[in-house]
């Protein structure tokens, strides 16, 4: 009864199961594997932010350029404040409100974005402090460029004049003449009734949207490779179920009748057709 699995067509059945379950077996454990390393990246970022907090701040050159390893590390900068923009749209602890961000320009002639602190309400520039003058040594910790992705980011243009919608060298190197670092710092102490900014973790690590996606992908591979082998199930029984009701001699029903002759008018036809003689030998 099982011989039609040796069949070519039953062949190629077994051969397309045999290669679609390691694959899908495959691809989610790639993918949980994602969502473990995001895993152990979080916990180890949360650690290495509280070893961070007492560690050395080191010079700014040591920390560049930016990486996921670098993001956090606490980093010292001296130099003269040369500017001053607001980013408005930012929250801190449930309320709305800004950052407060200094253009520092170092030794090296490169402007480095600090955040000096975090107001709440409206951007006004009469609501920032002014920047301190003179030589400064800002102390915080090193941040990756921001992106459209960004919470808080304004993507759609339109701000006023002394706002910037992105922290990032590509937004600001049309609004300075000198050269920007690629990365910024968020200041540990903020003065003059500011609120510090903490330290965000790097870009595509930690337990963000993109982990929870990996685990869900996880969960509809292996769905998918239960899927193949019910498939394969439902084929092989179908096939049984056919062959015990040849066996049988269960077969698909006949529409029209074996032992009716093919060249017969229906009844009606003929009917008609002798009505219509007789009458025209009536006349």
């Amino acid at each position: 009864m099982y011989r039609f699995l040796l069949t070519p067509r039953w062949w190629g059945i077994h051969v397309f199961v045999l290669l679609a379950i390691p694959f899908c077996v495959f691809m989610g454990s790639w993918q949980l594997g994602r969502f473990e390393d995001r895993v152990d990246q979080h916990k180890d970022s949360d650690e290495a932010r509280s070893v961070q907090r007492h560690e050395r701040a080191v010079p700014l050159s040591g920390v560049l350029p930016v990486t996921q390893d670098t993001v956090g590390d606490r980093t010292v900068a001296s130099g003269r404040y040369v500017g001053q923009y607001l980013v408005p749209g930012r929250e801190l602890d449930e309320r709305q409100g800004f950052y407060v961000l200094g253009l520092l320009r170092t030794d090296e002639d490169k402007v480095l974005p600090v955040v000096r602190g975090w107001l709440p309400g409206r951007a006004r520039t009469s609501a920032a402090p002014p920047v301190p003058r003179g030589e400064v040594t800002v102390t915080g910790a090193l941040q990756a460029p921001e992106s459209t992705e960004t919470k808080g980011a304004h993507t759609e243009g339109g701000l006023p004049r002394g706002q910037l919608g992105i922290i990032s060298a590509a937004s600001l190197v049309n609004l300075v003449p000198d050269d920007v670092y690629d990365g910024w710092i968020t200041q540990e102490r903020a003065e003059d009734g500011m609120k510090p900014v903490p330290a965000e973790a790097a870009p595509d690590s930690g337990l963000d949207l993109k982990a929870f996606q990996n685990l869900g992908y996880t969960g509809e591979w292996f769905v998918f490779a239960g899927f193949v082998v019910f498939m394969w199930y439902r084929l092989l029984r179908r096939e049984v179920e056919a062959q015990r009701d040849a066996l049988l001699g269960i077969g698909p029903e006949d529409d029209e009748d074996p032992d009716a002759d093919p060249d017969a008018e229906p009844a009606g036809v003929s009917g008609d057709a002798g009505t219509e003689r007789a009458g025209a030998g009536s006349r």
